[in-house]
C-alpha cells in the first residue's frame, strides 16, 4: 500500500510563498494535490504524470503555484507564490494509475477519486 505523508504547511500574510512537500513511499504514475476547505469539497489543485506531463491545472493557481518531484527521494513537491486568503486549506497530495484526468465535453477535469491520499497539511493566508 502507498504511504503518503504532507509536511510544509503553516500560516504566511497574503503575498508570501510556502512550499509544500509530500513524501511517498513510492511515486505512483499519478500525483497530484488537492486542497479542501471548510465546509467545502476538496478541489484539484495540480496534478501530472510523474513521468512528465501536467494533467490538471486549477485556473486559481496559475501562474502562481508549480509542481516538481524528486524521485530519488519519492518526493512531490508544490510550490506556493503569491499566496492569497482565498488559498487557505487543507492541502492534501494523492497517487493512483492512470488516467491522472478525465475530460468531459472537450474539457479537463482533475481526479478526486484517487486511492491513496495523505493526512494533510494546514495552510492558513492571512490578509
Amino acid at each position: 500500500q502507498v504511504q503518503l505523508e504532507e509536511s510544509g504547511g503553516g500560516s504566511v500574510q497574503a503575498g508570501g510563498s510556502l512550499r509544500l512537500s509530500c513524501t511517498a513511499s513510492e511515486l505512483t504514475v499519478c500525483m497530484g494535490w488537492f486542497r479542501q476547505a471548510p465546509g467545502k469539497e476538496r478541489e484539484g489543485v495540480i496534478s501530472a504524470y510523474m513521468s512528465g506531463g501536467i494533467t490538471y491545472y486549477a485556473d486559481s493557481v496559475k501562474g502562481r503555484f508549480t509542481i516538481s518531484q524528486d524521485k530519488d527521494k519519492n518526493t512531490l513537491y508544490l510550490q506556493m507564490n503569491n499566496l492569497k486568503s482565498e488559498d487557505t486549506a487543507m492541502y492534501y497530495c494523492g497517487g493512483d494509475a492512470s488516467p491522472c484526468s478525465k475530460i468531459r465535453d472537450g474539457r479537463r477535469f482533475p481526479r478526486t477519486d484517487f486511492r491513496n491520499w495523505g493526512q494533510g497539511t494546514q495552510v492558513t493566508v492571512s490578509a
